[in-house]
């Protein structure tokens, strides 16, 4: 382009001056934009030489993880469930033969023995029909000593030929009705008073009694549907409770060496645990639930339960004398078994099968390739893989005991 000549006609033309000023700025850009790509051609030779090209792979980090050691101890295993306090006897008292109520005995509330006086009843018409009934007796029983003469005489006459057969079998007849009359006057003796004895109501248990649903003044029915006072025994008291089905064998084993035995402690309070023996077992497993009822016993002298009230129970079902325990957050769910990870002498992880004999939320008990002294893996499992290097960032105390 610069070898170019043109006629010089044209070098002093307008036209030629406009192309010499745009052949000048189309040489000035090419030289920048080779610059720039100059420029960047030597950056990267220098990155590539002095950084990427004589570099070498860089090794993962070792994921970190938190271990805990592995303790032989005694485990007790234990069952836990939720029970009801139930009233060991529920009484309702009605009374038996109809009158005026005229007092009660003791303030609602109020403890009471068996035999305490509850209510009393009017006993003037229960006296009168008695005195009545003692009258009739007495008539009757004269009645019959002369009826009972009259026929031993006539007898001897019948035997002397005085009298006929018949008015001698007349007046035996008469004696022996007014035997019979006197039989039965007695009795409506026995009958009248112990409708006099029933006038006094009294307690047929020791337990405590509820509130007076008929106060006195009114006329009670006898034997009627709603009852005068609802007395309930609580010492001592039950507790019932459900245990699965699977448990069965252990409660038999233990039930037959006499160790069967349930700790009670009032459900979300702080009160002590309470023991008492099991007394019941139910003769049947429920079809709808899969369970069996159990009742425990509890002597109750301390009034700590009472009837409906909510418990948590547990039930000691086998002793493990000698048991590799580790805590509850070590053992990992695989699709065929249990394991855990134990950390070896080189800081590897060894993923070891394990049977998880018993597990209480905060510790469990194991059998399997774990012995006393094992390192396994509380936290952290989910980075890991077999024989894989690991950092321990912490390490608990040992095992610890089962939450009893």
């Amino acid at each position: 382009m610069g070898n170019m000549s043109l006629p010089e006609e044209l070098r002093s033309s307008s036209a030629f001056e406009r192309f010499q000023s745009m052949q000048q700025r189309a040489g000035s850009r090419t030289r920048l934009i080779l610059g720039i790509a100059g420029v960047l051609i030597a950056a990267g030779l220098v990155w590539w030489l002095g950084g990427f090209g004589s570099s070498k792979p860089k090794t993962a980090p070792r994921p970190p993880v938190i271990v805990a050691e592995a303790v032989e101890q005694p485990v007790t295993m234990f069952e836990r469930t939720i029970g009801t306090v139930v009233a060991n006897s529920t009484v309702q008292v009605t009374s038996r033969v109809e009158g005026q109520l005229v007092s009660a005995a003791f303030k609602e509330g109020d403890f009471v023995k068996k035999g305490d006086l509850l209510f009393q009843l009017d006993p003037r018409p229960f006296q009168a029909a008695l005195e009545q009934a003692i009258a009739t007796q007495n008539k009757d029983a004269a009645q019959a000593a002369a009826a009972e003469h009259d026929a031993q005489r006539y007898a001897a006459l019948v035997a002397q030929g005085a009298v006929s057969r018949s008015q001698a079998d007349q007046y035996l007849a008469n004696s022996k009705a007014m035997a019979a009359s006197v039989a039965a006057d007695e009795a409506n003796v026995d009958a009248a008073r112990l409708n006099l004895v029933y006038a006094q109501i009294r307690s047929p248990i020791d337990g405590k009694t509820g509130a007076i649903t008929i106060q006195p003044g009114n006329i009670v029915p006898a034997n009627g549907s709603n009852p005068l006072v609802t007395i309930t025994q609580i010492q001592p008291i039950k507790v019932s409770f459900n245990l699965p089905q699977s448990d069965v064998p252990q409660i038999q084993e233990q039930m037959n060496k006499g160790l069967l035995a349930a700790t009670i402690k009032v459900h979300d309070g702080a009160g002590p645990e309470l023991h008492a023996p099991v007394t019941f077992i139910g003769n049947a497993v429920s079809d709808q639930t899969g369970t069996i009822e159990m009742r425990a016993t509890y002597p109750n002298t301390d009034n700590a339960l009472v009837p409906g009230q909510l418990v948590d129970v547990k039930v000691a079902l086998k002793d493990l004398p000698k048991a590799i325990v580790v805590p509850h957050d070590a053992i990992n769910v695989g699709p065929d078994n249990r394991f855990v990870y134990v950390v070896t002498g080189d800081n590897k992880a060894d993923l070891r099968a394990v049977n998880v004999l018993y597990d209480d939320g905060v510790h469990a008990a194991i059998s399997g390739k774990v012995k006393a002294g094992d390192r396994v893996v509380t936290e952290g499992q989910l980075r890991l893989t077999p024989d894989v290097e690991v950092t321990i960032a912490k390490a608990h105390a040992a095992g610890g005991k089962p939450r009893q």
